[in-house]
């Protein structure tokens, strides 16, 4: 049986990355049965909404939904897309790997650390209120059962891919009751799995430093919604940015993986976008469904690809564009020797 997938384009460069990336996980031979879905800015005009309800029922049906950028506007309009989708569809999980790439110019070299960020509550499930007419507040939920629901899928992640340590990262000397709670959460889980994963925590200004500082004692880490927001973004920086940035939003219903960056408007339509993030976002969901023989092809493909540097998008040193980029992939997935899933 193939694969039933939503597939959502998004704004901007979101079409033409999407393009890319099916044709390379088509490429892969792995059965796909793709059903394309509008939403962002693009379909306000004829629904009221970047994310009508259709989209929404797609995405349950399937349980499978690969995204390109959508657009979020910054103090005003709808809501962001990404949350929404989070906490329509129940997407508790976020998953951002971070892994070097040969051929992505950066400071750093042999990063290799997961990002596990809880996608459901914290300041992100945005309850706030005008207090008055010159302040605003925002209120902080943390409870047990998302701490340890998210610690769990962090200690499940580390066993079931070889990982040796989980961090949590959290700000309990100062918001010693919900920073707090997320910490001895963290802790109860935890012990559930000592002998096999070890665990350690850091304070979040702490845990920057020491990602700048020496990445590599790191391995997993744990985070609520807001932090795990900006570490990621950390993180990526780590590996050359968020366009080499794949992420992942994992639920017990439903998976929706997305390249994380903007929609950049201005470069829609030339051809110039890179599409690794989204390309890796796809890998990322074949491991999901269990084809990790295809995933690793193409994962090598790509990365080859960008290590030889002669077929790449202007952002990665190349004068390629992304439907070209897109065929070195796919040509480098023909050569490659099948095999069976």
């Amino acid at each position: 049986m193939p694969h039933r997938v939503t597939l959502i384009p998004g704004d901007g460069i979101g079409p033409e990355l999407a393009a890319a990336a099916r044709r390379v996980l088509d490429a892969s031979g792995v059965d796909f049965d793709w059903e394309v879905q509008d939403a962002g800015e693009g379909v306000m005009a004829q629904y009221g909404t970047p994310l009508p309800e259709h989209v929404l029922e797609s995405i349950r049906r399937n349980r499978l939904a690969l995204k390109g950028p959508i657009t979020t506007p910054v103090g005003k309009g709808f809501r962001s897309v990404n949350v929404t989708l989070r906490q329509a569809l129940g997407l508790y999980a976020n998953l951002r790997p971070a892994r070097s790439m040969q051929g992505v110019r950066t400071r750093f070299e042999d990063i290799d650390l997961v990002i596990v960020r809880e996608n459901t509550e914290d300041l992100y499930a945005g309850i706030e209120h005008m207090v008055g007419r010159d302040a605003a507040e925002s209120i902080k939920i943390i409870t047990r059962y998302a701490s340890e629901r998210i610690a769990r899928y962090a200690f499940d992640y580390a066993v079931a891919n070889g990982r040796r340590k989980v961090t949590a990262v959290h700000k309990a000397n100062i918001m010693k009751l919900s920073d707090g709670l997320f910490l001895e959460s963290c802790r109860a889980v935890a012990a559930e799995y000592e002998g096999r994963v070890e665990f350690d925590d850091r304070i979040v200004d702490n845990m920057c430093m020491q990602l700048v500082q020496k990445p590599e004692l790191y391995d997993v880490l744990v985070l609520p919604n807001l932090y795990g927001d900006i570490v990621s973004d950390l993180c990526a920086g780590l590996v050359g940015g968020l366009g080499v940035a794949p992420g992942a939003n994992i639920g017990t219903e439903a998976a929706v993986f997305e390249a994380v960056h903007g929609s950049a408007p201005k470069y829609a339509g030339l051809d110039k976008a890179n599409p690794t993030a989204l390309i890796l976002s796809g890998v990322l969901m074949l491991r999901h469904i269990g084809e990790q023989d295809a995933a690793e092809r193409v994962e090598t493909a790509l990365r080859g690809v960008v290590a030889e540097g002669t077929h790449v998008t202007y952002d990665l040193g190349g004068d390629a564009g992304t439907r070209a980029f897109a065929d070195a992939i796919i040509e480098r997935l023909g050569a490659a020797p099948a095999v069976a899933s």
